[in-house]
Parts: C-alpha cells; structure tokens; sequence
C-alpha cells in the first residue's frame, strides 16, 4: 500500500491529544486513528474520558495540546460546523414543536440546501429508517426507538461520510436497544460510514463495533477487534471489562501446585500472579478426579444457558457458565478444570498480562478428566 493510499484509509487521526478540567487530566496524551468505513466504539466506565474525546472529535472542546485531523486535514481549532461530519445525541436533540419532516430538514434548510434536493433526501432518509408515514407527527408523538431514527435520519441526509454517537441507545428500553442496535449497524455498513460510538455498555461495543478502544481514566487501555479484546486482553482491567460474565481473576497462590505450574509462563520472576479463565471454560467434574473445587453458591438459568456462582477454598468466588440446565444445588461441593491454554496470566501488581501461556506437557490429570457429559457429572457432585 502506498503511502497515499494509507493516508487516504484513515478517517480521522488523533496525534498526542491532552485535555484537563482545572488539575484533573480528563484525556492523557492520547493518539488514536480511526479507519475509513469502520464503526469504532469508545468504551469504558463512567469517567473514562470517552465523551470528552468524542466532544474533542467534534470541535465541542479544544485540546490544550495536540492535534485533531479529518480526512487528512487539522481542524484542532476549526468549528464544529466546519468539520464536515455528524452527530447522534443521547437526547435524541429533537425540536418538540417540529415535526418528523421539519426536524430532518432542519440542518439543510439551515445550510440553503435547495427545496427540491432537500425533499429527496428526507425521502431517502424516511426509506432507510423505516419512517414512512411518520413524517408530520411531533416528537412527543413518537416511541423511543422512533426519535432514534429521527436523529439518524437527520444524520443522514447531512451528507457527511463521518457520524459521532453519544451513547444512543442508553434511553431505550432492553427489547428497543437490541433492534435499533442492528437497525444502526446496518445504516452504518450500507451507507459506509465512518462511525465514532461512544458506550459504557461492552455488549452494544462487542456486537457492533469492527474496532473497539477501551478506555481507563483516560487512556487507552486496549485497542481491537471484539475478538481480540476477548480471546487476548492485554490486562486484568480488559479481562474484567470485557465480558458478560467478566473472565474470572484468581489468585494463583491459591491454587493447587499443579494447576499453578500448568498455567505459570516460565520466567516471569517471583512476583504475584492473577490466573484468569472465562465461564465458559470452566469444566465442571465430580470432585474426586480433581485437587480443584468449589461450593456452589448460586445457579441461574438464563434459558440456553445456566451460571453457576461458586466460592473456592482460597476465597475468591467465580461464575461458570454453563451450556444446559443445571441440575446443581446450593451447598454441592463440585470439582473444576480447565484446558491450560484457556488460562491468562496477569501481574497481580499492575494487572499487565505477561508472557503468552506454553502448551503444557504432560497435562496433569485432573486436566484432563473426561466431561463429554457434564450433564451425567452435575447429579454426581449434587448427590455428595
């Protein structure tokens, strides 16, 4: 690829952006591109810095040190209005004495867009956000998920190739979340947005975004593919961000010696280690053909799977995910394992992960107990 071409690639690029509120650093020199065409989530937990990055992107803010440059262009200090991309607000922004039609148009309308050429491009917009009909009702008038896609068509017809989002979906109800979710990825990839989408909420990032940066008290945490993030994060606070259930932490001292050894990196010193295994990569098995055990603290059934709470001898408590009803009860004493390549090493200090995990030769036996019927296992370790 030419060096053209790649500039030509990225959307926008962030070069060692710096913003503070008084003494309190909100965004710590920061760099971070965004590919053309790509819907790329900013996640992380309340007070990460995520929106004041998207504020920062949309020319709502200046930084007090580094650079913001669209489509090859530094508009760090340049207008909101001169920086040719759109925005979908948590609030929807909708003018409640406007209707549907007026509120589309209003931007153009503003801008001298010519009245025939405005009409289309509500029509367009109407047909890709399923608001045919709609279009002389009041804000007021509409559901949730409907003033959603009066912003996103409003969004639309702008014209932009670059739309920012500002936790969207955090009004709507679970039912109207999961729809409109799809409706917007779908939006996205058809019109070939490039979309920025800022959410404290890791499954709206896990199931739309091609990329996701995750973001920890301002900085960037991690950056990637969804898949990425989950199968290789790059710290504990990944581990513990990304998932639901969250990978489970262990202390690796308390863990049986040979568990502990099977998992260990060589050569990573004496300093303390987290072991981390996701849910669903918890074998359960009868107690007697492993060191390894827990008590089981909680079961729900979540219909095509159950989660099964355990607390282990050591003290930490951890969540197993289960992929059938589970015949469990509270108080059964249940024996776990793990394929050792399942398994995550962390710095108990710092939470960085260390070197990747060897495949481990012999595999100790408890490792390697038979659980091609966890179902028969489960009435075992209940009737002990």
């Amino acid at each position: 690829m030419t060096m053209q071409n790649e500039k030509n690639d990225i959307a926008i690029r962030l070069s060692g952006i710096s913003k503070s509120w008084g003494a309190h650093q909100v965004i710590k020199s920061l760099d971070l591109e965004f590919e053309r065409g790509q819907l790329v989530a900013l996640l992380g937990p309340s007070g990460c810095g995520k929106s004041t990055l998207l504020r920062l992107l949309a020319g709502l803010e200046t930084p007090d040190s580094g650079s913001v440059e669209i489509d090859g262009k530094d508009v760090t200090t340049a207008t909101p209005s001169a920086r040719g991309l759109s925005m979908v607000f948590q609030s929807y922004a909708l003018f409640p004495h406007l209707s549907v039609a007026e509120n589309i148009c209003f931007g153009m309308q503003v801008r001298g867009v010519h009245a025939a050429e405005r009409r289309q491009r509500l029509l367009d917009a109407l047909e890709l956000t399923n608001l045919q009909g709609l279009e002389q009702r009041k804000p007021a008038q509409l559901s949730g998920g409907q003033r959603q896609r009066v912003a996103l068509a409003r969004a639309i017809v702008a014209g932009h190739s670059i739309c920012l989002m500002d936790e969207p979906l955090s009004n709507l109800d679970a039912k109207l979340r999961h729809s409109v979710r799809h409706e917007i990825r779908a939006l996205q990839q058809r019109l070939n947005m490039t979309v920025v989408y800022v959410t404290h909420d890791q499954t709206e990032a896990m199931g739309m975004a091609d990329k996701i940066v995750l973001m920890n008290a301002g900085s960037i945490v991690q950056s990637g593919t969804p898949a990425e993030l989950y199968e290789t994060p790059s710290s504990a606070f990944s581990a513990a961000f990304i998932g639901s259930p969250p990978m489970m932490l262990m202390d690796a001292e308390k863990l049986p010696a040979a568990l502990r050894a099977s998992v260990i990196p060589v050569g990573t010193g004496q300093e303390k280690q987290l072991i981390g295994v996701r849910p669903e990569h918890f074998r359960i098995v009868a107690p007697s053909s492993t060191e390894f055990f827990g008590t089981v603290t909680g079961v729900e059934f979540q219909g095509a799977e159950s989660y099964i709470y355990l607390d282990l001898p050591g003290g930490d408590a951890i969540i197993v995910r289960s992929p059938e009803k589970s015949l469990l009860k509270l108080g059964d004493r249940v024996g776990l394992g793990w394929d050792p390549v399942d398994a995550h090493v962390f710095a108990a200090d710092d939470g960085r992960r260390l070197s990747p995990v060897p495949a481990p030769s012999p595999v100790p036996a408890f490792l390697t107990a038979d659980t091609s019927n966890v179902h028969s296992l489960q009435p075992r370790a209940a009737a002990l």
